[in-house]
This record gives C-alpha cells, sequence and structure tokens, in this order.
C-alpha cells in the first residue's frame, strides 16, 4: 500500500473529505463507515488513471481486494495498441478493430478510443510509464495477430506491471487519494428517486481486521459485473468470452509443476507476432488449413483451430516455437516468459512452447455510455467490467489497455458534474442494514462451508468448461443451464442448513456469488444468441446472420424471482 495506509487518522479523512458536510462527517466518521467524494472500485489501470484525475476536484478512496498491484492490468503482457507510426492511420485501426469484433461494434466507441488513444499513450509517458524503443530511438511499435500495422506498444512482456508500476507511483504522491488494499467489495448501494436508480457508494470486508466497511459516496466506478448487475445496472453481450489461444501447458513441460496453477500463465500474441508458429505434436504447421491470416488471425480463430486441432487428434496441448529467431531477440523481447518456462526445464529459443487455449476475456459487461455511464445515476464503469461497444462479438489484441485508458479519462467530467450536483447526506448511510460476518458459526461449521465451497467452485468451473466452452451447442447450454441452477440450490442450502444468514458475508461465499451470478449471465446471453459470431460459436447455429447483428441486453429482472446470489444483500432505500 505504499507509503499511506488506508488506517488513515480518522482528522486526516475529515480533512480530504472537505466537499461533503463537515460537521456531519466527524460526528459519523469511524473505522467502519468512510465517506468520500468518489469510490473506485479495483486498482487497476482504469481505476488508477481515474482516480488520479478527480482527486483534483475531491477525496477518493481507492478500494482492492488485494495487494493494489494485483490487477488484472498487471500480468497484461502484450502493451497498448495506437496509432503512433506516420504509415498507420485512425482508420485502419477503426477497421481492424471492426473485422475482429466479427462487425457488431459500436462504430463510435471505436472511433473514440481510436482517435483518442494515442494522446492517451503520450500521457502514460508522461506520467513516467516506460516502453521499449527501436535502435533509431523510436517507440518500438509490435504487431500482433487482427493487426494491419506494428503499432502495439509495449515494456519487454510484462507491459502491464510497467502501466501499474507508473500509475501506483503517481497515485502514492497523490494527497487526496487513499489505497484501502483487501478490501473485498459485496454490494453496492443504491436507492430510488423518481423512477432512476442512484448509487451512493458500496460495502466492503476489510480481509485483515475482518469487519465490514462501509464507504458512502456520490460516484462510485470500477469493477464487478456481479455487484453491478446485483444492483440493477442493465447488463450486455455476456456471451462473447475471450479465450487466449497460448495459455502455457503444464502438461508439455519437461519438469511439471508441483501444484495446480490458480492463473493461466499467458504466452502473449506477439509471441506469434514476432514470428511463432504453431504445429500440432507431430510438428506439422496446421493454422494455413483454418486462416489465410495463419497465425495472425484475431483470437477466436486461433483458438477454435487449436481446439479443433486437440480433439481430431487426442491431445492435450499443441506447440508454439520461436526458436527460429535470433536467442538474443528472443530474449529480450520475452524476458518473463523465458525466465517462467526456464523454471520448468524448457528453454524457448531452443524448444517449443507447449500451449493451450484458456478463458481470458470478457468482452460484455456492465452496459456503459460514451463517458462511462451507466443507467445507475453515480455509478460509471471502465476497464473489463464494461461493456462500451468496442469489443463486438471479439477483443482486438491489445485494445482493452487502450479502452480502459480512454474511457477511464472520458469518465471524469461527468463524474465531477455529478458529484457537484448530488445531494448526498452522510446520515443516510445507516439506513442500509449493515452485512453480517458469520462470528455466530462454529469453527467447525465454518469449515465445513468452507470446504464446500471450494468444491462447488470447481464444479462450476468443470460446468462453464465443458458446456459453454470454445464450441457451443444449445443442448450443452441446456445443460448448463439445469447444472448451474442445481449447483446455487444445492450450496445456498447447504449453507443455510448450516445456519447461514441471507446477511452474512464473508470472503468465499461473495466470490461463489459473484461466480454464480456471472456464469448465469454468460449461459442466458449465449441461448439467446442464434447465430455464430465471434467468439460464440454454436453448432446448432453456425453462420452469421445480419438480422441478428445487434448486441445481447440483459435487463434488471424483480427481486422476488432471484436467488441468494443474484439478490443485493441490502434493500433498495427511497432517496430523500
Amino acid at each position: 500500500m505504499g507509503a499511506k495506509s488506508a488506517r488513515v487518522p480518522q482528522q486526516l479523512v475529515r480533512h480530504r473529505t472537505s466537499a461533503i458536510r463537515a460537521s456531519t462527517l466527524s460526528r459519523l466518521q469511524d473505522d467502519t463507515t468512510k465517506y468520500f467524494d468518489f469510490v473506485v472500485i479495483g486498482s487497476g489501470v482504469a481505476g488508477l488513471r481515474y482516480a488520479l484525475e478527480v482527486s483534483k476536484h475531491g477525496s477518493v478512496a481507492i478500494i482492492t481486494k488485494a495487494e493494489p498491484y494485483e490487477s488484472n492490468t498487471n500480468y497484461a503482457q502484450g502493451g497498448v495498441s495506437a496509432v503512433l507510426c506516420p504509415s498507420d492511420s485512425v482508420e485502419s485501426h477503426m477497421n481492424d478493430t471492426i473485422v475482429a469484433g466479427a462487425y457488431l461494434c459500436d462504430e463510435e466507441s471505436v472511433r473514440v478510443v481510436c482517435t483518442e488513444g494515442p494522446e492517451r499513450v503520450k500521457e502514460l509517458i508522461a506520467m513516467g510509464a516506460s516502453f521499449d524503443h527501436g535502435e533509431d530511438g523510436r517507440l518500438h511499435l509490435a504487431r500482433e495477430g487482427g493487426h494491419s500495422h506494428n503499432r502495439i506498444v509495449h515494456s519487454a512482456d510484462m507491459t502491464g506491471r510497467e502501466i501499474e508500476r507508473a500509475l501506483l507511483e503517481a497515485v502514492d504522491n497523490d494527497e487526496n487519494i487513499y489505497l484501502f488494499g483487501h478490501h473485498f467489495a459485496i454490494d453496492l448501494l443504491t436507492c430510488q428517486k423518481n423512477g432512476e436508480l442512484y448509487c451512493n457508494g458500496v460495502d466492503s470486508i476489510d480481509i485483515e481486521t475482518q469487519k465490514v466497511v462501509r464507504f458512502i459516496s456520490k460516484v462510485a466506478t470500477g469493477d464487478g459485473i456481479a455487484i453491478s448487475h446485483r444492483a440493477q445496472a442493465v447488463i450486455s453481450n455476456m456471451e462473447f468470452v475471450q479465450f487466449h489461444p497460448t495459455a502455457l501447458s503444464d502438461e508439455g513441460l519437461p519438469i511439471k509443476p508441483s501444484k495446480r496453477r490458480e492463473n493461466a500463465f499467458l504466452i502473449t500474441e506477439a509471441v506469434r507476432g514476432d514470428g511463432g508458429i504453431l504445429f500440432n505434436q507431430s510438428m506439422e504447421r496446421f493454422m494455413p488449413l483454418y486462416d489465410d491470416r495463419e497465425e495472425l488471425a484475431p483470437r477466436d480463430v486461433v483458438a477454435r483451430s487449436i481446439d479443433d486441432q486437440l480433439k481430431k487428434r487426442g491431445e492435450k496441448y499443441v506447440l508454439l516455437d520461436i526458436s527460429h529467431k535470433p536467442r538474443e531477440k528472443i530474449l529480450s523481447h520475452f524476458p518473463n516468459i523465458a525466465a517462467e518456462c526456464l523454471q520448468y526445464g524448457l528453454d524457448i529459443t531452443r524448444q517449443p512452447i507447449p500451449v493451450v487455449p484458456a478463458a481470458h476475456y470478457m468482452c460484455g459487461g456492465v452496459r456503459a455510455g460514451l463517458q462511462g455511464e451507466t443507467n445507475v445515476k453515480g455509478l460509471y464503469v471502465a476497464g473489463e467490467v464494461a461493456c462500451t461497444g468496442l469489443h463486438g462479438a471479439n477483443r482486438l489484441a491489445s485494445n482493452s489497455l487502450l479502452e480502459a485508458l480512454v474511457f477511464a479519462r472520458r469518465a471524469v467530467q461527468p463524474s465531477i458534474d455529478h458529484m457537484i450536483d448530488a445531494d448526498t447526506d452522510p446520515s443516510f448511510a445507516v439506513k442500509w442494514a449493515r452485512p453480517m460476518l458469520p462470528w455466530s458459526l462454529r469453527d467447525s461449521v465454518l469449515s465445513d462451508i468452507i470446504e464446500k465451497t471450494k468444491q462447488t467452485r470447481m464444479e462450476l468451473q468443470s460446468v462453464m468448461w465443458e458446456y459453454v466452452g470454445i464450441v457451443r451447442s444449445t443442448g450443452r447450454l441446456k445443460n448448463a443451464e439445469w447444472k448451474i441452477g442445481d449447483l446455487e440450490s444445492e450450496w445456498e442450502e447447504f449453507l443455510f442448513r448450516r445456519g447461514w444468514k441471507p446477511t452474512m458475508v464473508g470472503i468465499e461465499a461473495c466470490e461463489m456469488r459473484n461466480l454464480f451470478c456471472c456464469a448465469k449471465l454468460v449461459v442466458k446471453s449465449a441461448l439467446a444468441r442464434r447465430e455464430s459470431r465471434g467468439l460464440h460459436f454454436t453448432e446448432d447455429f453456425p453462420y452469421l446472420e445480419e438480422s441478428k447483428r445487434k448486441p445481447t441486453v440483459i435487463f434488471p429482472a424483480a427481486t422476488q424471482e432471484l436467488t441468494w446470489s443474484s439478490k443485493p444483500l441490502q434493500r433498495q432505500l427511497q432517496c430523500k
């Protein structure tokens, strides 16, 4: 958490929240209720970049469930795509994005991102982010699948880590921003007025102190499709789950890892962009059989091609070979990948890398406008949580960090305007019932619940991989819907039979609620799309249909129809 701890003296917190009534604040501020002008959920590139701008206008809390640097941004290897070369153009970047997105992209969103992107990258450089340069002193621009030009700004194969470092350093030097690490967001706090929904803050679990901490604010931004859905935000395009085509396959490593990885180790698309070739285990190159663009085809094409090879040949991985390139070039461009493979006995400068597709990125999410706004007033989204229309049915490589930067910046002015206009009464905070930690349950009961939750999580992952994976069918999707419903009912009944209350919270239980919520959204969206487009391929409707070229939209459901996992823990209040 750097130099600034979340355990800040109360008088400092009061000093930095001057935009909210100070007299009321001093009376109500305590360890479990905190007041800020802006609350940011998530410490990835979108959250940090947004916080650095709005902090000029008010107090900001950033809450994140692990250490601040533990975000998807930190694991982004490839880079940021932007038009920075004279031979490139915004129109070309737009066309590549729309083609990769299977023509489902929102053209205005694409235009905004591709036009404003270069300036956002230059801002990162001005803030101290260090990117690779060529021998001529200019930025080294890489090329990845789906791109017609070299336009990927990168820092070796650890671009996300470098961007996160630069942004966290800037945040640490900003006296108006407070980082609250190890705080797990439970649910958004909402109220209704004149038919409009308003977001007033978020409840969280402080993992270290095991307390429920309530953050009250005029504006909330950040990540969390499930918590946004429970707050009645509109959700879109959840069927488009991107599978990274080349995750490291532990099965093919000379030395097997001692334990199962929690997260797949990804082999960046830049390896294929630099000339990497895909072979099956008989060392037969197969991509030319599937697409004229060969290894530079978009991710969905490459992932399906690998999946087809694995099923036809009964193998568990394919091989990605970059060893024909000069050793020095490989090690300078991909030091992180080289080091990871070497610890398991694989030298990528001499041997091919065993790879397999892995679920990687959600192209859908909370439906957002061009300013990151949602249908819930005061709730803005940017980054992977958002569905801005940029990605359409498939994300173009390295467009995700760019989208996060652009929309985080675009959300700034409207959220400042909302903060100034909002009439927030801090005493409103006590009117939402507080979630409870399960202190009343015996240790043996809690252990049983945690063990059951771990088992249920693995079963849900297995169902999603088997029935909602790279190639789908209506029958398998309906099977998944049924199995997920049964799993969810069984898990919830198990908890409640052992004394768990609907208002109780714990990290494992909250994560499980979110997983069930998102799994159901994915399956519901996939069943609604009766065509194959981009990342969604179904054997029953294997072709594109022009009449179906529109986004899938899920509107809020009536609360009484929902399971515990899909309901907010707090009832919705009437705003004053």
